[in-house]
């Protein structure tokens, strides 16, 4: 049974979601405040974690912050009932999976928890079947999840990971945008798209050590890894 770390104050909501989310067989670990979620994360291991944006004592973003810096692999996504475009950017420049409306219908929650978490089973089974590869100056550690150059070595999400082994081995082609979509986030909604940018970014500033390598955007064509 995967565990879920559901952080929402509105009592009435979160005891119904709870009660759906465990009809499915997740076990749900549900806190009021976001400095509870974050001690509760401390504590215990959790496969998946529902943010609630508006929180007492410390909000949903902040919250995620804390929860990447301690591990980096849960995924998670937020509830609001805030439609702010900056919003959603700020959720996704913090590695968020998903970003869901309120109001919203339970089993399409369901639905989208079990696509993350297939795709992130997906990422680390293909990231296995690798070890080190050479990237230009890099070496490329896919079971560590680690790029190193001769000065400096970057830690590596399992997404991230997955992008640049996918970026690499279809290098110095176009690749359109809903191809990479589809088969990293196994989606190319809106969502996912904005997502893949701020991948794409994070992945341009660990590889600008080697100026030989670039990830070229083609507009709305795709995009070209050369190396």
């Amino acid at each position: 049974m995967k565990k879920i770390l559901l952080a929402e104050d509105d009592a009435d909501f979160a005891k119904v979601l709870k009660q759906y989310l465990e009809l499915f067989d997740f076990r749900v670990h549900w806190v009021t405040d976001g400095e509870m979620a974050f001690d509760a994360f401390k504590k215990e291991l959790f496969d998946f974690c529902i943010l609630d944006v508006m929180m007492p004592k410390m909000d949903g973003f902040t919250l995620a912050e804390k929860i990447v810096n301690q591990n980096p692999e849960v995924p998670f996504l937020f509830l609001t009932a805030k439609k702010l475009k900056e919003d959603k950017i700020r959720g996704l420049k913090l590695g968020a999976d998903d970003y869901i409306l309120k109001p919203f219908e339970a089993d399409e929650l369901v639905l989208r928890i079990q696509n993350i978490l297939k795709r992130s089973e997906k990422a680390i089974q293909i990231l296995s079947q690798n070890q080190k590869i050479a990237i230009g100056k890099f070496i490329f550690d896919a079971e560590r999840l680690t790029l190193t150059c001769i000065d400096s070595k970057q830690q590596l999400t399992e997404k991230e990971a997955a992008l640049l082994l996918f970026l690499f081995e279809n290098k110095n082609q176009l690749i359109k945008r809903e191809v990479i979509l589809k088969a990293i986030w196994n989606t190319d909604d809106f969502f996912s798209g904005r997502s893949m940018d701020v991948f794409i970014s994070r992945l341009r500033k660990y590889l600008k050590e080697d100026k030989s390598i670039s990830i070229k955007s083609r507009r709305n064509l795709g995009l070209e890894f050369v190396c």
